[in-house]
């Protein structure tokens, strides 16, 4: 007995949903997609904050250069130390008058990171407020953080002296064995940081001294 065929013949709306889309992204696909997305922001993201740490770090860098490197300060001038040398005439009492040369060490301090170069100066010593000897500072520098001895050799005379203040203060203190005398320059310059940025400042002093006539030296010596 033949086997009956079927006329039904199949329907092609049918065999189309049957079968896959090739065109439409699987799901394998999509993920795919959906991590690389992901990866792509946080490397956004990343750079971002790379950015914003280096700038912050580029701020806190110029702040520290502000607040310690510009930070310029006056140096400091003082009178360090004296001795005398060849001479050393110190009048009486009763004839009051002085003759002295003096050797005179000066100390330039210089505390900015920058160094200080100063013009020529001329240090004042004065009794009673009267000039009665000069010491001149030539042009120089000093290093930065860093300190700068300077031996000056200073004649005092009391011969700039009125005869009021020599007969009635010079004899008491030649009397007393104490000369005292006062100190005072102010030396204009500049501090150069890294050879780019030049600042003017200047060195100046104030010092208070005293001469022991007994043991011809110098002491009791007060800066500010």
């Amino acid at each position: 007995m033949a086997e009956k065929i079927s006329d039904e013949t199949p329907n092609p709306e049918k065999i189309n949903d049957e079968s896959p889309n090739p065109l439409a992204p699987s799901n394998d696909e999509e993920s795919i997609t959906a991590h690389s997305k992901d990866q792509n922001r946080k490397k956004q993201m990343k750079c971002l904050l790379y950015i914003i740490l280096f700038a912050v770090f580029q701020t806190g860098i110029i702040l520290l250069f502000v607040l310690i490197f510009m930070r310029m300060t006056n140096p400091k001038f003082r009178v360090r130390s004296g001795s005398f040398i060849d001479t050393f005439n110190v009048g009486t009492e009763a004839s009051p008058s002085f003759d002295l040369r003096m050797n005179t060490q000066f100390m330039v301090k210089n505390t900015n990171f920058g160094h200080f170069k100063y013009k020529d100066g001329t240090v004042t010593f004065a009794y009673k407020g009267i000039p009665v000897g000069n010491a001149m500072i030539e042009k120089g520098r000093v290093g930065a953080r860093s300190t700068k001895k300077v031996d000056v050799v200073v004649k005092l005379r009391s011969n700039g002296l009125s005869l009021n203040t020599r007969d009635n203060e010079l004899g008491s203190d030649i009397s007393s064995g104490v000369l005292p005398l006062t100190s005072s320059v102010k030396l204009k310059g500049k501090i150069h940081l890294m050879e780019v940025i030049k600042k003017k400042k200047y060195a100046q002093m104030n010092c208070s001294m005293e001469i022991d006539i007994n043991s011809r030296t110098l002491g009791n010596i007060i800066c500010k």
